[in-house]
């Protein structure tokens, strides 16, 4: 009996000690989750920051646009009144200068006429009243060429699109919009993005319910794991949070490509771009000189991409289609321009591990 009731302190202690630890334990959950939030709290403000300053930007770019447009509109209109207003005025001048000409000659036969009584009584040798008259009459009977009336005049009228007014109020309150997914950053003018996802089912890796984490797992089957699809479009922000960590191995790759290529153990080759677990990063199979610092629980790895130019670029670059990417890693990050053989518009996005341990979340 004396024995059992000297356990009962030690289990009671036992007991507290677990519950100590419990509690450090919760503790320290809490704290990662406080962490968490704070970090999502700072990525929202900053994000509705960097958006405030786009639509600033944005619209600010529009009324200069839309300002030089309206301004070379109304040059044109101008020009083309005027040369309008030429033409229809020429035909009226001449009318003038023909009305002119009609009345100098009618005061001319008025002066050579004089009064109706004198007219009747001239007398000449060669040339008899008779015939006089008959030569003021016919001068004065001359057809003088039809002029413009009022009513038989052009008018210059201007046709203005009543509905002008209502499509700028519907460009304007459809020109940008912001939308949120738990999956990516706001993006302008862009549709809510749906969750990323690993491709199911591929050998060496487990993936969550959800398929947005992936772990390497023991098979000794190794290979690139891509997305379901390329479901990952220029001018968003794709993220890898390393959540555990396994063995590094210099073949490791956390990256995007343009295409799934099956046969490849790693990223780095062409038509890709990549980070290794040890921080170097490749460019279509080409280590970069910059590097970035090595993946450790907790890292978090980003990439941004934007399109550049279109079109054809300089042969002797080697490719036709430039892309401009920002790799992003432990507060450091390298651009660099990534040329491509043909246009793409959306791309795929992989990791690879060549040791068991490692899981990566993908955002």
């Amino acid at each position: 009996m004396k024995g059992a009731m000297e356990l009962e302190p030690e289990l009671l202690l036992q007991e507290a000690r677990e519950n100590v630890e419990a509690a450090q334990s919760y503790r320290r959950e809490l704290g990662h989750r406080l962490q968490g939030l704070q970090e999502a709290r700072r990525q929202i403000k900053e994000s509705a920051s960097q958006t405030r300053d786009v639509l600033k930007q944005h619209f600010n770019d529009l009324k200069g646009t839309l300002g030089k447009l309206l301004d070379e509109r109304l040059v044109t209109l101008l020009q083309e009144v005027d040369t309008i207003e030429q033409e229809t005025i020429k035909p009226l001048d001449d009318c003038q200068k023909l009305i002119e000409h009609g009345v100098n000659t009618a005061e001319d036969l008025v002066r050579e006429g004089g009064s109706p009584e004198s007219l009747l009584n001239v007398v000449d040798d060669d040339f008899t009243a008779q015939d006089y008259r008959l030569q003021f009459c016919k001068c004065t009977s001359n057809h003088f060429e039809d002029v413009y009336v009022g009513s038989e005049t052009e008018f210059i009228v201007l046709h203005i699109d009543p509905n002008v007014d209502y499509q700028f109020r519907v460009c304007a309150r459809g020109d940008g919009r912001q939308e949120w997914s738990p999956w990516s950053v706001p993006q302008i003018g862009h549709s809510t993005l749906v969750p990323h996802e690993w491709t199911a089912g591929f050998e060496g890796y487990s993936l969550s319910s959800r398929r947005n984490i992936a772990l390497r797992n023991d098979s000794e089957s190794s290979g690139v794991l891509y997305s379901s699809a390329p479901t990952y479009f220029c001018g968003q922000t794709l993220t890898f949070r390393v959540e555990t960590v396994g063995q590094p191995d210099r073949r490791d790759s956390i990256g995007v490509c343009a295409e799934k290529q099956n046969g490849y153990e790693s990223l780095q080759r062409d038509q890709a771009v990549c980070i290794s677990t040890n921080g170097a990063v490749f460019v279509n199979g080409k280590e970069m000189t910059n590097q970035l610092p090595a993946v450790t629980s907790g890292s978090t790895v980003t990439f941004d991409v934007e399109a550049v130019t279109l079109g054809t670029t300089n042969n002797n670059e080697g490719g036709n289609f430039k892309l401009r990417v920002t790799i992003s890693s432990n507060n450091r990050e390298v651009v660099f321009d990534w040329l491509l053989d043909q246009s793409c518009g959306s791309l795929y996005f992989g990791c690879s591990f060549f040791y068991p341990g490692w899981k990566v979340l993908v955002f």
